[in-house]
Protein backbone atom coordinates (compact mmCIF):
# COMPACT_ATOMS: atom_id res chain seq x y z
CA UNK A 1 0.00 0.00 0.00
CA UNK A 2 1.66 3.15 -0.93
CA UNK A 3 1.31 6.69 0.13
CA UNK A 4 -0.06 9.58 -1.85
CA UNK A 5 -0.25 13.40 -0.54
CA UNK A 6 -2.32 15.26 -2.38
CA UNK A 7 -2.90 19.12 -2.39
CA UNK A 8 -5.63 20.68 -4.53
CA UNK A 9 -6.11 20.51 -8.53
CA UNK A 10 -6.29 23.44 -11.13
CA UNK A 11 -9.17 25.05 -9.89
CA UNK A 12 -10.07 23.29 -7.24
CA UNK A 13 -9.35 24.52 -3.39
CA UNK A 14 -8.02 21.19 -2.23
CA UNK A 15 -7.43 17.44 -2.29
CA UNK A 16 -11.12 16.82 -1.87
CA UNK A 17 -11.98 19.18 -5.31
CA UNK A 18 -11.31 18.52 -8.94
CA UNK A 19 -8.40 16.91 -10.58
CA UNK A 20 -7.00 16.61 -6.68
CA UNK A 21 -10.51 14.56 -6.13
CA UNK A 22 -10.63 12.56 -8.99
CA UNK A 23 -7.32 11.37 -8.04
CA UNK A 24 -7.26 10.78 -5.15
CA UNK A 25 -10.59 8.69 -5.44
CA UNK A 26 -8.65 6.34 -8.31
CA UNK A 27 -5.71 5.65 -5.37
CA UNK A 28 -8.44 4.44 -3.28
CA UNK A 29 -9.65 2.48 -5.50
CA UNK A 30 -6.12 1.14 -6.45
CA UNK A 31 -5.30 0.07 -3.39
CA UNK A 32 -3.24 3.47 -1.96
CA UNK A 33 -4.14 5.16 1.39
CA UNK A 34 -4.86 8.70 0.55
CA UNK A 35 -3.97 12.16 2.74
CA UNK A 36 -5.99 14.89 1.26
CA UNK A 37 -5.32 18.39 1.92
CA UNK A 38 -8.14 21.11 1.96
CA UNK A 39 -9.39 24.28 3.15
CA UNK A 40 -13.51 23.39 2.59
CA UNK A 41 -14.59 20.82 5.91
CA UNK A 42 -18.02 20.23 3.95
CA UNK A 43 -16.02 18.54 0.31
CA UNK A 44 -13.58 16.81 2.99
CA UNK A 45 -16.16 15.06 4.64
CA UNK A 46 -18.08 13.86 0.90
CA UNK A 47 -14.27 12.68 0.24
CA UNK A 48 -14.40 10.31 3.46
CA UNK A 49 -18.16 9.35 2.73
CA UNK A 50 -16.80 8.43 -1.00
CA UNK A 51 -14.19 6.58 0.31
CA UNK A 52 -16.33 4.66 2.73
CA UNK A 53 -18.88 3.56 -0.42
CA UNK A 54 -15.70 2.44 -2.18
CA UNK A 55 -14.97 0.47 0.65
CA UNK A 56 -11.62 2.44 1.44
CA UNK A 57 -12.64 4.39 4.70
CA UNK A 58 -9.73 3.12 6.80
CA UNK A 59 -7.04 3.81 3.77
CA UNK A 60 -8.82 7.70 3.52
CA UNK A 61 -7.35 10.64 5.62
CA UNK A 62 -8.64 14.06 5.17
CA UNK A 63 -6.71 17.01 6.86
CA UNK A 64 -8.19 20.29 6.82
CA UNK A 65 -5.34 23.07 5.72
CA UNK A 66 -5.24 26.47 5.25
CA UNK A 67 -2.30 26.24 3.10
CA UNK A 68 -2.29 29.88 1.72
CA UNK A 69 -0.77 30.64 5.68
CA UNK A 70 3.10 29.81 5.79
CA UNK A 71 2.85 28.41 9.44
CA UNK A 72 0.18 26.00 8.41
CA UNK A 73 1.75 25.12 5.68
CA UNK A 74 5.30 24.34 7.36
CA UNK A 75 3.16 22.60 10.66
CA UNK A 76 1.41 20.04 7.91
CA UNK A 77 4.71 18.98 6.66
CA UNK A 78 5.87 18.47 9.89
CA UNK A 79 2.84 16.83 11.27
CA UNK A 80 2.76 14.76 8.09
CA UNK A 81 6.57 13.77 8.06
CA UNK A 82 5.67 12.44 11.59
CA UNK A 83 2.70 10.29 10.96
CA UNK A 84 4.10 9.25 7.70
CA UNK A 85 7.69 7.82 7.64
CA UNK A 86 7.32 6.83 4.35
CA UNK A 87 5.35 9.10 1.69
CA UNK A 88 5.55 7.60 -2.59
CA UNK A 89 3.82 10.62 -4.05
CA UNK A 90 3.61 14.23 -3.11
CA UNK A 91 0.84 15.88 -5.35
CA UNK A 92 0.74 19.61 -5.58
CA UNK A 93 -2.25 21.42 -6.99
CA UNK A 94 -3.42 23.75 -4.53
CA UNK A 95 -4.34 27.10 -5.96
CA UNK A 96 -7.14 29.31 -6.05
CA UNK A 97 -8.38 32.59 -8.31
CA UNK A 98 -8.16 35.62 -5.94
CA UNK A 99 -9.92 38.55 -8.58
CA UNK A 100 -8.24 41.08 -5.77
CA UNK A 101 -5.18 41.43 -3.53
CA UNK A 102 -5.69 39.72 -0.17
CA UNK A 103 -2.95 39.92 2.58
CA UNK A 104 -2.97 37.17 4.90
CA UNK A 105 -2.17 37.77 8.65
CA UNK A 106 1.75 36.98 7.92
CA UNK A 107 1.99 39.71 5.40
CA UNK A 108 2.20 37.78 2.17
CA UNK A 109 0.14 38.10 -0.66
CA UNK A 110 -2.27 35.17 -0.58
CA UNK A 111 -2.32 33.91 -4.32
CA UNK A 112 1.21 33.58 -4.35
CA UNK A 113 1.36 31.81 -0.50
CA UNK A 114 -0.63 29.59 -1.93
CA UNK A 115 0.57 28.57 -5.14
CA UNK A 116 4.15 28.85 -4.47
CA UNK A 117 4.92 29.23 -0.75
CA UNK A 118 3.13 26.34 -0.02
CA UNK A 119 4.43 23.81 -2.43
CA UNK A 120 7.90 24.60 -1.48
CA UNK A 121 7.46 24.09 2.30
CA UNK A 122 5.41 20.85 1.68
CA UNK A 123 8.15 19.71 -1.32
CA UNK A 124 11.01 20.48 1.38
CA UNK A 125 9.41 19.58 4.54
CA UNK A 126 8.37 16.13 3.06
CA UNK A 127 11.39 15.36 1.32
CA UNK A 128 12.38 12.89 4.14
CA UNK A 129 9.61 10.81 4.04
CA UNK A 130 9.61 10.57 0.16
CA UNK A 131 13.22 9.56 -0.29
CA UNK A 132 12.28 6.32 2.01
CA UNK A 133 9.95 5.23 -0.58
CA UNK A 134 11.08 2.73 -2.88
CA UNK A 135 10.15 5.13 -6.34
CA UNK A 136 9.17 8.48 -5.12
CA UNK A 137 7.75 11.50 -6.79
CA UNK A 138 6.75 15.02 -6.47
CA UNK A 139 4.42 15.95 -9.32
CA UNK A 140 3.35 19.73 -9.67
CA UNK A 141 0.36 20.69 -11.51
CA UNK A 142 1.67 23.74 -12.94
CA UNK A 143 2.79 25.61 -15.90
CA UNK A 144 5.38 23.72 -17.70
CA UNK A 145 7.17 26.69 -19.88
CA UNK A 146 4.58 27.26 -22.34
CA UNK A 147 4.62 29.86 -25.37
CA UNK A 148 2.38 32.04 -23.23
CA UNK A 149 3.83 31.55 -20.26
CA UNK A 150 4.49 34.06 -16.94
CA UNK A 151 7.79 36.05 -15.91
CA UNK A 152 8.82 36.15 -12.31
CA UNK A 153 8.48 39.75 -11.40
CA UNK A 154 11.33 40.09 -9.44
CA UNK A 155 11.15 44.10 -8.25
CA UNK A 156 7.13 43.23 -6.89
CA UNK A 157 6.64 39.22 -6.31
CA UNK A 158 3.55 40.19 -4.60
CA UNK A 159 1.75 43.19 -6.49
CA UNK A 160 2.49 45.53 -3.15
CA UNK A 161 2.94 48.50 -5.89
CA UNK A 162 0.29 49.41 -8.40
CA UNK A 163 -3.07 48.42 -9.20
CA UNK A 164 -3.72 43.71 -8.60
CA UNK A 165 -3.75 42.04 -11.91
CA UNK A 166 -4.80 38.22 -11.17
CA UNK A 167 -3.83 37.17 -13.77
CA UNK A 168 -0.44 38.16 -13.73
CA UNK A 169 -0.42 36.90 -10.08
CA UNK A 170 -1.59 32.94 -11.67
CA UNK A 171 1.10 33.63 -14.54
CA UNK A 172 4.37 34.44 -12.43
CA UNK A 173 3.01 30.98 -10.35
CA UNK A 174 2.87 28.76 -13.00
CA UNK A 175 6.28 30.20 -14.08
CA UNK A 176 7.65 30.20 -10.51
CA UNK A 177 6.27 26.57 -9.50
CA UNK A 178 8.46 25.58 -12.96
CA UNK A 179 11.33 26.53 -11.33
CA UNK A 180 10.64 25.36 -7.95
CA UNK A 181 11.37 21.84 -9.74
CA UNK A 182 14.44 22.77 -11.42
CA UNK A 183 15.59 23.92 -8.85
CA UNK A 184 14.40 20.98 -6.24
CA UNK A 185 16.33 18.79 -9.01
CA UNK A 186 19.38 20.67 -9.15
CA UNK A 187 19.57 20.89 -5.09
CA UNK A 188 18.96 17.22 -4.48
CA UNK A 189 20.96 15.69 -7.30
CA UNK A 190 21.85 12.34 -6.75
CA UNK A 191 18.40 11.81 -4.42
CA UNK A 192 16.02 9.13 -5.30
CA UNK A 193 12.83 11.77 -5.30
CA UNK A 194 12.08 12.65 -9.07
CA UNK A 195 10.46 15.71 -9.36
CA UNK A 196 7.71 16.03 -12.39
CA UNK A 197 6.07 19.18 -13.56
CA UNK A 198 2.60 18.73 -15.08
CA UNK A 199 0.63 21.06 -16.99
CA UNK A 200 -3.25 19.22 -17.26
CA UNK A 201 -4.11 21.41 -20.13
CA UNK A 202 -8.11 22.92 -20.30
CA UNK A 203 -9.98 20.87 -17.32
CA UNK A 204 -13.53 21.02 -16.28
CA UNK A 205 -12.92 21.73 -12.55
CA UNK A 206 -14.01 24.64 -9.85
CA UNK A 207 -12.37 27.52 -11.47
CA UNK A 208 -15.04 29.64 -11.99
CA UNK A 209 -16.18 29.80 -8.76
CA UNK A 210 -14.00 32.47 -7.77
CA UNK A 211 -14.62 34.40 -10.71
CA UNK A 212 -16.71 37.60 -11.48
CA UNK A 213 -19.31 37.90 -13.97
CA UNK A 214 -19.14 37.89 -17.01
CA UNK A 215 -16.15 36.33 -17.57
CA UNK A 216 -17.66 33.27 -14.78
CA UNK A 217 -20.44 32.53 -17.48
CA UNK A 218 -17.91 32.61 -20.23
CA UNK A 219 -15.39 30.31 -19.01
CA UNK A 220 -17.79 27.56 -18.17
CA UNK A 221 -19.15 27.60 -21.66
CA UNK A 222 -15.79 26.93 -22.72
CA UNK A 223 -15.51 24.43 -20.45
CA UNK A 224 -18.35 22.88 -21.55
CA UNK A 225 -17.41 23.24 -25.18
CA UNK A 226 -13.55 22.20 -24.74
CA UNK A 227 -12.39 21.22 -21.03
CA UNK A 228 -11.24 17.71 -20.74
CA UNK A 229 -12.92 15.74 -17.46
CA UNK A 230 -10.94 15.64 -14.06
CA UNK A 231 -11.39 12.25 -14.42
CA UNK A 232 -9.95 11.94 -17.55
CA UNK A 233 -7.12 13.90 -16.61
CA UNK A 234 -6.78 12.31 -13.40
CA UNK A 235 -6.17 9.47 -15.06
CA UNK A 236 -3.14 10.64 -16.85
CA UNK A 237 -1.43 12.07 -14.09
CA UNK A 238 -2.41 8.57 -12.22
CA UNK A 239 -0.44 6.51 -14.73
CA UNK A 240 2.72 9.12 -14.04
CA UNK A 241 2.75 8.30 -10.37
CA UNK A 242 2.36 4.78 -11.36
CA UNK A 243 5.57 4.86 -13.71
CA UNK A 244 7.72 8.12 -13.11
CA UNK A 245 10.35 8.89 -15.10
CA UNK A 246 13.65 7.94 -14.47
CA UNK A 247 15.17 11.91 -14.66
CA UNK A 248 15.52 13.73 -11.71
CA UNK A 249 13.11 16.60 -13.68
CA UNK A 250 10.86 15.93 -16.27
CA UNK A 251 8.14 17.71 -17.90
CA UNK A 252 4.44 16.84 -19.35
CA UNK A 253 1.84 18.85 -21.37
CA UNK A 254 -1.57 16.61 -21.60
CA UNK A 255 0.15 13.50 -20.99
CA UNK A 256 2.59 14.20 -23.61
CA UNK A 257 6.51 14.82 -22.95
CA UNK A 258 7.95 18.48 -22.40
CA UNK A 259 11.71 19.28 -23.66
CA UNK A 260 13.25 20.96 -20.74
CA UNK A 261 15.85 22.39 -22.29
CA UNK A 262 14.86 26.07 -22.81
CA UNK A 263 15.09 29.23 -21.01
CA UNK A 264 11.64 28.79 -18.72
CA UNK A 265 14.07 25.98 -17.06
CA UNK A 266 16.98 27.93 -16.49
CA UNK A 267 19.04 26.74 -13.42
CA UNK A 268 20.57 30.01 -12.60
CA UNK A 269 17.31 31.56 -12.50
CA UNK A 270 15.76 28.93 -10.44
CA UNK A 271 18.22 29.21 -8.06
CA UNK A 272 17.84 32.56 -7.96
CA UNK A 273 14.22 32.05 -6.87
CA UNK A 274 15.17 29.61 -4.45
CA UNK A 275 17.32 32.21 -2.79
CA UNK A 276 14.53 34.79 -2.33
CA UNK A 277 12.12 32.56 -1.04
CA UNK A 278 14.76 31.74 1.17
CA UNK A 279 15.12 34.56 2.33
CA UNK A 280 11.89 35.71 2.20
CA UNK A 281 10.70 32.87 5.01
CA UNK A 282 13.62 33.50 6.44
CA UNK A 283 14.91 30.09 6.66
CA UNK A 284 18.32 28.95 6.91
CA UNK A 285 20.20 26.69 3.65
CA UNK A 286 18.99 23.15 4.79
CA UNK A 287 20.96 20.17 5.56
CA UNK A 288 21.04 17.55 2.80
CA UNK A 289 21.71 14.38 4.70
CA UNK A 290 20.15 11.08 3.49
CA UNK A 291 16.57 11.29 4.71
CA UNK A 292 16.74 15.33 5.60
CA UNK A 293 14.09 17.39 4.60
CA UNK A 294 12.59 17.16 7.92
CA UNK A 295 11.16 20.56 9.85
CA UNK A 296 14.89 21.25 11.37
CA UNK A 297 17.11 23.13 9.91
CA UNK A 298 20.74 24.05 9.82
CA UNK A 299 23.48 26.05 8.04
CA UNK A 300 25.70 24.57 6.13
CA UNK A 301 27.20 26.96 3.77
Amino acid sequence: MRTIVITGGTGGTGGTDGIGRALALRRLRGGDRVVALGSGQAKGERFLEEARRLGAGDRAVFHRADLGSVAVSRAVAAELAQAYPVVDALVLGAYRHHPDRVETAEGFERAFALYVLSRHLLAEGLRGSLERADSPVILSLCGVGGIRAGRIHWDDLQQARGSYRPLRATMQGARANDLLGVSFAERHAGRRTRYVLYNPGFVATGMTEPLRQPMRGLVRVMAWLFARSADETAGQVAEVLDHPPAAPLSGFFRGGPVDLDRPGFDRETAARLHGVLRDMLGETVRSDRPGGGGAGRERTD
